[in-house]
């Protein structure tokens, strides 16, 4: 079962691949390109898949972290075609999680959840380089595939990146902090810090304020600091946390095997054949219509 982070197959897409006008002025190259992009999969054998998109970059977490990750300085040639890759991708007759109030990473971690408790699903697999999504790896069960670069994160991965486990990933960037999401961690709060206090306590939460209780294989001094900070910082931890953490509906598909059906791809709707021309791209709709009849 895979699991598309649309949002970052747009923005990859959009820096990486030839940009297009349509004869009405519209930019369309980025939409294009993942499109075809995940044609690509089907032609490949996949014959399960969803997508979930941000139809808004901003958030419930923009409102909890003013300087949270906005659309503040994205092109708007990019931020212009966020409706149109969602009218794309249902036409071509994928299911689209178009996020408002959460996010892309929210849908991906909800589906995953989901799928993972079906006996009838071997592995799921959640294709996004994001590393916030590493709290949602099971095993091998349940991995994270970097569709550019080819590599899967399973959970041996995880932990040789972060050093803690994936339930740990939220704690871990909570105290380190996202540069890309734009919250900053607490002063002094390193990878070696993080991994070193948390394989030991497992959440931020178990964390000892009394700093001459860790264990830890760090100079005293530097012990110190660390817990100055937390103690002086908790708060906004628990704060970076929750931002971290991804919500998980399970309501984001049907319950049971219909789970399966409804990610099952069927081919392209009717109206499909239009929207390649609005891209001036009338082989994707070739394209599609014989993978799908290759799968039957």
């Amino acid at each position: 079962m895979y699991l598309v982070d649309g949002t970052y197959e747009l923005f990859r897409h959009f820096y990486g691949a030839p940009g297009h006008r349509n004869a009405g002025g519209e930019e369309v190259g980025a939409t294009r390109a993942v499109l075809g992009s995940l044609l690509g999969m089907f032609e490949e054998g996949v014959t399960h898949l969803g997508v979930a998109t941000d139809h808004v970059i901003e958030s419930w977490r923009n409102e909890a972290w003013p300087a949270y990750k906005s659309s503040q300085g994205v092109p708007e040639e990019l931020l212009g075609q966020f409706e149109l890759l969602e009218q794309a991708l249902g036409e071509m007759g994928l299911v689209v999680w178009a996020m408002t109030d959460l996010e892309a990473d929210d849908a991906l971690a909800s589906a995953a959840a989901v799928l993972a408790e079906l006996g009838s699903v071997g592995q799921v697999l959640i294709c996004t380089p994001d590393k916030d999504l590493g709290q949602c790896v099971r095993g091998r069960r349940v991995v994270c595939l970097d569709r550019r670069k080819g590599t899967v994160a399973d959970e041996d991965a995880v932990r040789a990146r972060f050093g803690v486990g994936p339930e740990a990933v939220p704690d871990w960037l909570a105290l380190v902090g996202d540069s890309s999401d734009r919250y900053p961690g607490l002063p002094g709060w390193g990878p070696k810090a993080a991994t070193a206090v948390l394989s030991l306590y497992g959440s931020l939460e178990a964390i000892p304020l009394d700093g001459a209780l860790w264990p830890v294989q760090l100079p005293s001094s530097r012990v110190a600091s660390l817990r100055a900070a937390l103690l002086a910082g908790r708060d906004q931890a628990l704060l970076f946390k929750r931002l971290a953490t991804c919500v998980v509906q399970r309501d984001i598909l049907p319950a049971g095997e219909a789970a399966l059906e409804a990610l099952r791809w069927k081919g392209p709707a009717p109206s499909f054949p239009r929207l390649c021309e609005r891209l001036e791209s009338p082989g994707l709709a070739r394209r599609a219509e014989e993978v799908a009849a290759s799968l039957g």
